[in-house]
């Protein structure tokens, strides 16, 4: 069941919901530091799959509206770093909308996939570090 509570939040906060996964992570590695491995991985997997979420309604959206030139942070990131922006999709705010914006520009899947779950996993291992050697 801690697993799952933590899939779901990290999953909800790598939408456009707002949510805090890292201070439930640092909750349950509280709670359970034996199980530090499987955390993180959980961590990574519902936040990565809930960008994933906000990937695929970027590309749906692209049916339904028509293209707009937006000079926002997230599309000036990828715009300049292309699919390699979406290293950044765990920051706050931003990180959402370039989800959202890789879809829309249906920048390819796969390479966007390996990028998410990578910069996700980097995060959640830095945050359980930090907690760790606090």
């Amino acid at each position: 069941m801690v697993l799952l509570s933590l899939f779901v939040s990290c999953f909800l906060a790598a939408t456009l919901l707002p949510g805090g996964s890292e201070a439930l992570l640092v909750y349950l590695l509280e709670q359970h530091p034996t199980q530090l491995v499987a955390l993180v991985i959980v961590a990574s997997l519902g936040n990565g799959l809930g960008s994933l979420s906000s990937y695929g309604l970027g590309y749906l959206g692209r049916v339904k509206f028509r293209p707009q030139r937006r000079h926002s942070a997230a599309n000036r990131l990828i715009e300049r770093y292309g699919v390699f922006a979406l290293l950044f999709s765990w920051l706050p705010l931003i990180g959402d909308v370039l989800c959202v914006i890789a879809g829309y520009l249906k920048l390819p899947i796969f390479i966007s996939s390996v990028l998410i779950f990578l910069g996700k996993t980097i995060r959640y291992i830095v945050v359980a570090w930090l907690y760790l050697s606090w």
